[in-house]
């Protein structure tokens, strides 16, 4: 099938196939189901070459989306999987998890349908693995620079491996017993199985990286060894410090953030045995037969609510404190940007009550146990431009286990930033110039320890991108690619 100019004329968008709710929600697989070859070759072709194409604009990492779309409907899978690789290094990382920007930015959904971007994309790399392309390209030169990197999630990963093809050697630090950051404890298996994520990592360590698991920066290594035994640092920590919410109750046993109730449930899914003692944050956190709340709105929520069905929750409850967002875009919202519009997750399809302009007065219990928890609901009116927030009626309701999600502060680092001599903003920040270098000299950040919590996509091009910037401090040049110049529209 060769691409023709009235492809999208001809050929509806197709959605990937789900696994039937009944049977995914008794499992950790994925959700999504693998379209046919023959049908995604077909998807690619709706693609419309466009004269400027918008989806790299919306695609933080620039990625060549028309080009491989005309090479999948070509049947050249090979090649289409050298363009992805051109600029994403773990294109399966973000064909899984991220929002696909790149499709709200498509022409075709000026009016219409888009391209299915985000499917063509899995579905390529998938293909790149069951065929044996994706192989290690370990550099055939040695700088003798070394660059220590600190984290591994996907801003880690891939700077480190932006570095090490370059000929530095590369050394990662990681906390945790295993490599991948958020992608191996945040992120649920329903959306990402962990053997894409260990089998990255495996990669990189044949391409010469050496990963250093369950260290911590300050506890089993100095912040000054770290600056007197690299060349270079790049602080890839993440942004996990939960934002804490200031209400009565919260330390009840039950009252739980989201990180530590999905970091057990992979590890749980990972084979390893809990702890099943303790009290507080320290104990074990599970749904089974519970009635549940969570309480934010963002992907973080709806892990937790995808999560809280496959341990077979009684009852589960979503509140969100802002009003329901409308179902497609409205004037203030116009394409190409990204719209705030409703985008029901996998999780939401599986069942569960939703509440909208709900928010949290408190919470209440027994012998420190959870039991009740207060609430309110709101109006949200616009007065002199902005928008404000008014009770209308508070009410109280019967819950077991509190599940909190409404956001992330920063990195939690102080510690290793005061160490290595970081400047910090008041929120706790490194200040990072428009290179990602911070107020110490060969000391570099990026990430979501740079710019908070955000988008795997967003922590790839900065991994990148810092990558770039430490191979020309290093080197007084780079070898490295330089993506072209966008305005990314998220």
């Amino acid at each position: 099938m060769t691409r023709t100019p009235d492809a999208f004329l001809r050929i509806d968008r197709t959605a990937p196939p789900k696994r039937p709710v009944e049977e995914r929600i008794r499992d950790s697989r994925e959700v999504d189901a693998c379209m046919e070859p023959a049908a995604l070759r077909e998807q690619a072709s709706r693609c419309m070459d466009c004269g400027i194409p918008f989806c790299h604009q919306g695609c933080p990492l620039g990625n060549r989306i028309p080009e491989w779309n005309e090479l999948v409907s070509e049947g050249d899978w090979k090649r289409a999987l050298d363009e992805l690789h051109a600029t994403n290094n773990f294109p399966e990382f973000t064909g899984k998890t991220c929002p696909a920007p790149c499709e709200q930015s498509c022409v075709l959904n000026i009016d219409g349908e888009p391209v299915n971007i985000k499917a063509v994309e899995r579905h390529i790399v998938q293909r790149g693995w069951a065929e044996g392309w994706i192989q290690p390209k370990p550099s055939q030169i040695t700088t003798g620079r070394h660059v220590g990197v600190v984290g591994s999630g996907p801003a880690g990963l891939a700077c480190a491996q932006q570095l090490a093809r370059v000929g530095h050697r590369v050394t990662v630090y990681e906390r945790d017993d295993r490599a991948g950051g958020l992608l191996r404890y945040g992120i649920p298996d329903f959306k990402l199985e962990k053997v894409d994520v260990e089998r990255r990592v495996q990669q990189l360590q044949a391409e010469g990286v050496d990963f250093r698991l369950g260290v911590e920066v300050g506890r089993d290594i100095t912040a000054q060894a770290l600056i007197t035994g690299h060349d270079a640092l790049c602080l890839a920590v993440g942004a996990q410090q939960p934002r804490e919410l200031q209400v009565p109750g919260m330390e009840l046993q039950g009252v739980h953030y989201a990180m530590d109730y999905l970091t057990q449930q992979n590890r749980r899914v990972a084979g390893d045995t809990l702890q099943e003692e303790g009290t507080g944050r320290n104990s074990p956190i599970h749904a089974s037969g519970k009635r549940v709340v969570i309480l934010g709105g963002g992907d973080t929520g709806a892990d937790c609510l995808g999560t809280a069905h496959r341990q077979g929750a009684a009852e589960v409850r979503h509140f969100h404190y802002k009003p329901a967002p409308p179902e497609s875009r409205t004037e203030d919202m116009p394409w190409p940007w990204w719209p705030m519009v409703a985008h029901p997750s996998s999780s939401h399809e599986e069942g569960g009550i939703r509440g909208w302009s709900v928010v949290t007065k408190g919470f209440r219990g027994e012998n420190g146990q959870l039991t009740h928890m207060d609430l309110a609901r709101v109006q949200w009116v616009e007065d002199e431009g902005k928008n404000l927030m008014r009770e209308v009626e508070q009410f109280s309701i019967e819950v077991d286990l509190v599940l909190i999600a409404v956001g992330f502060e920063g990195p939690g680092a102080e510690s290793l930033l005061s160490g290595l001599g970081v400047s910090t903003s008041p929120n706790g920040f490194p200040q990072t110039d428009a290179g990602y270098r911070t107020s110490q000299p060969g000391v570099f950040c990026c990430g979501d320890a740079r710019r908070g919590a955000s988008l795997v996509v967003w922590a790839i091009w900065e991994g990148r991108e810092t990558a770039r910037t430490i191979d020309d401090y290093l080197n007084g040049e780079t070898r490295l690619p330089t993506l072209p110049n966008h305005y990314p529209l998220l």
